[in-house]
């Protein structure tokens, strides 16, 4: 027996780049055609899509429908995306809207009440930290289900509009002056709050009303002209965590309002951690490539099946077969598997020259005694060279392989 060699040949079993690309090809079709989709569904969508409450969105939770409703009627509508833009732009002339007010901090609300002293305001969905700093002495109670309700109250706005969609966030409020419609459960849904030397402020459970998708049913078209329509100017602010002025102060934003706004937590001095700045759309978009990459593993993987013995369509060579396990051995650095190998084939050919039979080839208290009544004064140890530890390195497998050869030739002609 000789050592395999490791020398090029073509019996080689790495893959040719022809083969890595038939096998990958599949796989990279699919990617391509993710990535080429979702490019153009962004970009389909990047034009007209902005978030809930977003006086430029034509989605079905936006509020473009409104807000050109009040143009059509001579007023104007400016968008504010931080508190400095609010605040310039709020006078006493101005209906100022604070779209999601929880996610202002204490510092921002004291500032923002501060600005609007003289001014219309109107507050979605303020929750219980909210309407502590914004509307002193109102209490926000568990939110009731948003449907269809009627004013039940004397507000001229409410009165005109008739039934609406409302629910949502409840208030009270005691020794103020306010007026109380829309009752859920027995509790205003919209609360109007009247401070003297101060504009009023409007508090809405719900912005459903708002929302593009509901302002042509009932009277919440109307509802939402009244409130908006009164003075010639509306500023339209949405609160955001990117907003340089959270940073400012002490203070924590409040948890979600109940509108399907999702509230984050600041921290003392503001900061926000790095996944509150991702976009919820590219957290979903990794989600949904990883599920896709392991449905393609799993789709690969039912291929792979247990080894099946076939017979093979052509005549193989001893010599090539020998070679390509040797090479494989070699990639594996699997030294202790070649060597396990070499002796086996070894005891099972010198087994019956001394007449033991195939299944103590194996055994050394059977093989062992029979190989030494045969040989005289063996140069290496049997017991070492036939049942021994795997080899140290190549050049130990080499020597094994020679001196498993000189035994076997030995056993022969002796």
């Amino acid at each position: 027996m000789t050592a395999a060699t490791t020398t090029a040949s073509p019996t080689s079993a790495s893959p040719t780049p022809r083969q890595v690309w038939k096998r990958a090809r599949g796989l990279l079709l699919a990617v391509l055609i993710l990535v080429i989709a979702g490019i153009t569904f962004a970009a389909i969508r990047s034009g007209d899509h902005h978030g809930r409450l977003d006086p430029r969105s034509a989605d079905p939770f936006g509020s473009r429908a409104i807000a050109e409703l009040l143009k059509d009627r001579g007023i104007s509508v400016t968008v504010a995306t931080t508190l400095d833009e609010a605040t310039t732009a709020a006078g006493p002339d101005t209906t100022l809207l604070v779209a999601r007010p929880n996610l202002l901090t204490p510092w921002q609300q004291h500032r923002l009440r501060t600005a609007t002293a003289a001014g219309h305001t109107v507050l979605i969905a303020p929750g219980p930290a909210s309407v502590d700093e914004l509307a002193p002495g109102v209490h926000a109670e568990p939110p009731g289900r948003v449907i269809e309700r009627a004013p039940a109250c004397t507000f001229p706005a409410a009165r005109g509009a008739g039934t609406a969609d409302m629910g949502g966030i409840r208030y009270t409020a005691e020794g103020l002056d306010t007026l109380a419609c829309y009752p859920s459960g027995g509790l205003p849904a919209l609360l109007v709050l009247q401070e003297p030397g101060r504009g009023d402020t409007v508090l809405l459970g719900s912005p459903d009303f708002l929302h593009n998708e509901r302002l042509a049913q009932h009277g919440n078209a109307s509802l939402a002209l009244g409130l908006l329509g009164s003075r010639p100017h509306v500023v339209w602010y949405l609160p955001s965590l990117a907003d340089p002025s959270a940073t400012r102060g002490d203070g924590r934003a409040d948890s979600g309002d109940g509108s399907g706004d999702v509230g984050r937590t600041e921290d003392s001095g503001g900061e926000s951690s790095f996944l509150d700045l991702i976009p919820s759309g590219w957290i979903w978009g990794t989600l949904q490539l990883t599920l896709a990459a392991v449905l393609a593993a799993v789709w690969r993987a039912r291929r792979l099946g247990p080894l099946v013995t076939e017979r093979l369509p052509v005549a193989i060579r001893a010599s090539e077969s020998a070679e390509g396990r040797a090479r494989l051995y070699r990639k594996a650095n699997a030294r202790d598997r070649a060597a396990a190998s070499l002796r086996s084939a070894t005891r099972t050919r010198v087994a019956p020259f001394i007449g033991v039979s195939s299944h103590g080839a194996h055994s050394p208290d059977v093989l062992l005694p029979a190989l030494s009544a045969r040989l005289t004064g063996p140069s290496v140890d049997p017991s070492t060279l036939l049942f021994g530890p795997p080899p140290a390195d190549d050049a130990a497998l080499v020597l094994l392989a020679d001196q498993l050869d000189a035994l076997e030739r030995e056993v022969r002609t002796s």
